[in-house]
């Protein structure tokens, strides 16, 4: 095909493309109805004159976090008016400023003037606007260990939980949204002790509810018979063994461009392959530049020792050699790990009171090449 050819070519193989945006909500969200009742749970009061519940949306990279959150503040939004639900990207929003200047836009249609206006006025705005309308907000801060890198998480926090002491019959509660276990213990104590948030866990999807999820977007996204068993099965494989529903999708997405580029009525394995070579935002090296020092650490034990039947206790022992850390932050960085799919942990029946866990890399050794070097 030619360059004009891609450009104007009107055939397609895709029924919606959008189903495959990174912002797109999917009409059924499947496997995750217990995080999603959770979370109703906690906006509940808020329909009811109440203060909303905060909550920790906790999980791995790619679980469904944020399409869940998404999909219960629309569903939220479209049946009352009695809530403010407003989404702010901590990634790329990460001032104390920018998050309420989000928050204002959502609430009077329009961002403030980002001169010559203090924050205090801003934020008294947005709170006289719920009192006058009689409504709670919710804030749900996504990637919220953004905030924790800019110093600026304890102060929103406090700004957010607080606002009932400055303006009385203010509603407010938050939504934190975390990859990072080491989270709940970076809150200065005076937020901490008003955050009190509820767990919801989001954990790994499993093999066939990869396949079943990645099948469900097949369906909205491309015309039927465009992806075949044998490729759909390639790519729930690609997307499990990472960890990652967001790659699978990318995957899906690119492998349907390719397979446009060529001509073919199909995906075929061979657009599938050639879409895993320019996908790579997904990627273990992309996964392991997210990690902290110490869990890169502790991960290149892991890597350096796997001939050996590494448990928990003994790579504590190993790693304390060469730096000082306690057990309690060996234990979540170990967690992390876990919790990114990187290691597998069994509990071997030993140790005191048969707690003693084996630690399993769930990648061949080789794979870890592109792990940075100590510095």
């Amino acid at each position: 095909m030619t360059i004009k050819d891609i450009l104007m070519g009107e055939e397609t193989l895709f029924r919606d493309i959008e189903a495959f945006n990174p912002d797109y909500i999917p009409d059924r969200l499947l496997y995750r109805d217990s995080q999603m009742e959770a979370l109703a749970m906690c906006l509940r009061p808020a329909l009811r004159g109440g203060k909303p519940k905060n909550a920790v949306i906790l999980g791995a990279p790619a679980t469904g976090k944020t399409t869940a959150l998404r999909k219960i503040f629309q569903m939220v939004e479209e049946s009352s008016d009695k809530i403010y639900c407003v989404y702010v990207n901590c990634q790329i929003s990460t001032t104390r400023f920018n998050i309420f200047s989000d928050i204002y836009e959502h609430l009077m249609g329009h961002r403030p003037p980002e001169t010559g206006i203090p924050f205090s006025r801003i934020y008294g705005e947005i709170m006289r606007k719920l009192i006058q309308e009689e409504k709670a907000l919710i804030v749900a801060l996504d990637d919220v260990n953004h905030l924790f890198y800019s110093k600026n998480a304890n102060q929103v926090f406090y700004d957010i939980l607080r606002a009932h002491e400055v303006f009385k019959g203010a509603r407010t509660g938050l939504f934190a949204i975390i990859s990072d276990i080491e989270f709940r213990f970076m809150l200065d104590k005076n937020v901490s002790s008003i955050f009190i948030p509820k767990e919801v866990i989001f954990n790994p999807y499993t093999s066939p509810q990869v396949k079943d999820i990645l099948q469900e977007r097949v369906k909205v996204g491309f015309y039927p018979d465009v992806v075949s068993q044998e490729v759909l099965e390639r790519i729930s494989d690609l997307a499990y063994s990472t960890g990652d529903m967001r790659l699978g999708i990318d995957i899906l997405s690119s492998s349907g461009d390719l397979a446009e580029a060529d001509a073919s009525k199909t995906i075929q394995i061979k657009h599938v392959e050639g879409a895993v070579k320019s996908t790579g935002a997904s990627s273990l090296e992309s996964t392991l530049e997210a990690l902290s020092p110490l869990e890169l650490d502790l991960l290149r034990l892991i890597v350096d020792s796997q001939d050996e039947e590494n448990t928990a206790g003994s790579l504590y022992q190993s790693l304390k050699k060469d730096e000082k850390t306690s057990y309690a932050s060996f234990d979540r960085a170990l967690k992390k790990l876990e919790l990114l799919r990187i290691i597998d942990t069994q509990f071997t029946g030993k140790g005191v009171k048969g707690n003693s866990r084996r630690v399993i890399l769930r990648f061949a050794t080789e794979e870890f090449s592109v792990l940075p070097q100590k510095k």
